[in-house]
């Protein structure tokens, strides 16, 4: 029996020492070191992937305004795509479907919530209602929109309605799931159902060449995706160059170059230890970026 523990142990070595090898090598590849591009920079602290080095990379370059975010679809709040802003000093709103999950993120981050800089809800998001859920939090109505850092979308199905839907608030980013499933230039978009639940398999979202259109229209650019091939990053068209008139990003902002195919084995790589929450003691440190 511990000569099979030990088997085990290993092999989970093993794999963890390749995953972190293919990182590697992805992140150092050409492609990667290109001027403008995103993907070198992916790290993670408490998202699933990458996506936490490259939301801190482009706040770098575009700089910080409210430090504000949204994010639905984010379970317990241990992995999703603004728990190390709110660990860093910003303030924000989570909303998911789930009692379950949304008492265990307030338990999570009870500090948070009882310093006023979280907000949990329970919510299931339709096209129907988001801009109710989200317009008195933010103070925004489909006349004149709020102004906020970054909407993180992550429901499994309708995300590409959801965006599309939403008025009352335009944030500076938002970062979205895509299907990689279809590669550019295949249109793909998941029909739209209220009430829809994934159910694990390859019909859902949109593909990241109707993203870009759908971003493109509501006045965003594709500057990127994450190298697991699961969330594509976009910017406000007005963030894309800085005060020299210097591109911030790699152009062209299209899928058919930012598109990284589905390498979803990546997610098996862990951050080293399971995720905690408390006080940040010197949030003053957080980075704060230069426009």
């Amino acid at each position: 029996m511990f000569g099979g523990k030990r088997i085990v142990k290993q092999a989970q070595v093993a794999n963890r020492i390749a995953l972190e090898r293919w990182w590697d090598e992805l992140r150092a590849s050409p492609r990667a070191r290109e001027p403008g591009r995103l993907i070198a920079h992916g790290r993670k602290t408490y998202s699933q992937n990458d996506e936490d080095g490259i939301v801190l990379e482009i706040f770098n370059r575009i700089g910080e305004g409210d430090r504000r975010f949204i994010e639905f679809g984010v379970q317990a709040g241990v992995e999703c795509n603004t728990a190390l802003l709110l660990m860093a000093g910003w303030s924000g709103l989570w909303l998911d479907g789930s009692d379950k999950y949304v008492e265990a993120a307030k338990g999570h981050h009870a500090v948070a919530v009882g310093q006023g800089r979280l907000t949990v809800r329970k919510a299931f998001v339709t096209a129907e209602n988001i801009d109710g859920l989200l317009g008195p939090w933010v103070g925004g109505t489909a006349d004149k929109p709020a102004s906020i850092d970054l909407l993180s979308i992550d429901i499994d199905g309708n995300d590409y309605w959801i965006w599309q839907a939403i008025t009352a608030v335009r944030p500076r980013v938002v970062i979205i799931e895509y299907n990689a499933a279809y590669p550019p230039p295949v249109a793909f978009v998941a029909e739209y159902k209220a009430d829809r639940v994934w159910d694990g398999g390859n019909y859902h979202s949109a593909s990241l060449s109707s993203l870009e259109a759908l971003g493109r229209a509501k006045g965003y650019a594709l500057v990127g995706c994450n190298l697991s091939g699961a969330n594509a990053f976009f910017v406000r068209e007005e963030e894309l160059t800085g005060p020299d008139g210097q591109p911030r990003f790699a152009a062209p902002y299209t899928a058919a170059n930012h598109y990284e195919p589905p390498r979803y084995d990546l997610s098996g790589l862990p951050s080293g230890h399971p995720p905690r929450f408390g006080v940040n003691a010197a949030p003053e440190l957080a980075s704060r970026g230069k426009a």
